[in-house]
């Protein structure tokens, strides 16, 4: 007898046995001879030109609103999104589509003069060829359009491979998608690890989002064969509190920061920092503001906090704040799904694995500092460093403290959680690896410089 064929299954985390698909999966071979055929696709497409890459990236946009309530639902179902974050996150699919359907007409390089006598000097950045992108499932909509949209309008064609748990939504991603575009031009690949080695394998560019030990093999897998290399991982994230902050505004985007989604972002905020006297004050408001968020069903318009995506994830984050002085949540509630109540602790030791790992849910830590130097020193203490909340009415306070911060991104009375699609998103040390992903950047990443010298073919006549 042999074993059976390894399948994808994708299962409602707010009603496990509701089943969303099971299908084979494809094995690397498959997924080998998929990057090829959209190697085959590359150059008609990016000889089709700038017009007609971007008419089809805004024909993605059209297609993807007109199916948005549809979409909505679907993320909801599949990966336990909150109903408000799953329309948010369809209509900001469309932006980013929107976004890179005039990239096509971006200039591309730059004519110089030449040191010495006629000719031209030009440089111009073009694609790499087929871009294997490896994303999660938390934002099925999201990820994938911001590594494929920039992509596919420099010229590149793209194979992706989605998480398992959003395997539903990126196959309807990948039908709207197909409508607009060539054959081959953009593929999605089910599968597991199995599949996600084989596109990094055989893709000529390489993006990934997801946990940190994966995303460090992809980056020495792909780095081994020369090829470019991006890779999107964990958060430890801190949010600093001066005492003069409006401590009501700074609990309530905190609050949104640890529970939305069920704290299942890299960018949720996992640590709060709290300043001299700003302690006792953000420890009482913020206790009360998590406490007063609805946890429950993702499909009611009202929840912010829903399920986590499976029963592991579920027992990892209780288990995370066990045996620790809770201050909100700390329990699980009686329901079928994987919830568990927004959880906020506080006399943590230093080298708990609070302060130490991602957890990936709805749980934080509240911490004392002396002063900002001193909360600067906590924040920087982590192996992580993608974001940074700072709350405070001082802005040369938070001027002082910018500089010092080991965060990519830093957010000043703000919430850690958001991401505006225009600008460079990515961290330090342990969060990010390569070329920072969106906006301009994306473009650089997706193409390689190229310099041409351009000389007279003889003696003018």
């Amino acid at each position: 007898m042999t074993d059976a064929a390894p399948t994808v299954t994708s299962h409602n985390p707010a009603d496990p046995a509701d089943v969303l698909l099971r299908i084979p999966a494809p094995g690397a071979f498959a997924a080998v001879d998929t990057v090829e055929r959209a190697r085959a696709a590359q150059p008609g497409w990016l000889l089709a030109g700038a017009a007609a890459r971007s008419a089809a990236l805004a024909a993605v946009a059209a297609g993807i609103e007109s199916a948005a309530g549809e979409l909505a639902d679907l993320a909801v179902r599949e990966v336990g999104k909150p109903l408000s974050e799953a329309r948010a996150e369809v209509a900001r699919t469309v932006a980013i589509w929107r976004y890179y359907a005039q990239a096509p007409f971006e200039a591309t390089g730059a004519v110089h003069e030449t040191a010495a006598g006629p000719g031209l000097l030009l440089t111009r950045r073009r694609p790499h060829g087929v871009a294997g992108l490896v994303t999660p499932w938390n934002f099925p909509f999201a990820i994938p359009t911001w590594k494929a949209a920039p992509a596919l309008a420099a010229g590149n064609t793209v194979v992706l491979k989605p998480a398992p748990e959003a395997t539903a939504c990126a196959l309807r991603l990948a039908e709207i998608v197909r409508q607009a575009l060539p054959a081959s031009v953009f593929t999605v690949l089910p599968g597991g690890a199995t599949e996600g080695n084989a596109v990094v394998s055989a893709a000529d560019v390489v993006s990934f989002t997801g946990s940190t030990p994966v995303g460090r093999s992809v980056v020495r897998a792909a780095t081994a064969r020369g090829i470019p290399v991006q890779a999107e991982m964990g958060g430890l994230n801190a949010a600093l509190v001066l005492p003069d902050a409006d401590i009501g505004q700074a609990a309530a985007h905190i609050a949104a920061s640890i529970a939305g989604y069920a704290g299942q972002k890299c960018t949720a905020t996992s640590r709060v920092v709290a300043v001299g006297a700003a302690l006792d004050p953000l420890r009482e408001a913020l206790s009360e503001a998590l406490r007063a968020l609805p946890v429950g069903d993702p499909a009611d318009p009202a929840t912010v906090c829903g399920p986590l995506i499976h029963e592991a994830a579920r027992d990892r984050t209780a288990e995370a704040g066990r045996g620790l002085s809770v201050l909100a949540g700390g329990t699980v509630p009686d329901r079928t799904g994987w919830y568990t109540a927004p959880t906020l602790v506080e006399k943590v030791d230093p080298g708990h694995r609070l302060l130490r790992e991602e957890v990936f849910g709805p749980v934080a830590s509240l911490l004392a500092a002396d002063d900002l130097a001193h909360a600067v020193r906590i924040t920087n203490s982590v192996p992580y460093g993608l974001v940074t909340s700072v709350h405070t009415a001082d802005l040369n306070t938070a001027l002082t403290g910018l500089d010092l911060l080991d965060t990519g991104m830093i957010r000043i009375n703000a919430p850690s959680t958001g991401v505006d699609f225009h600008l460079p998103f990515g961290g330090a040390k342990q969060s990010s690896q390569g070329a920072r992903e969106q906006g301009g950047a994306a473009l650089e990443f997706y193409t390689s410089g190229r310099t041409y010298t351009l000389a007279p073919a003889g003696p003018a006549a």
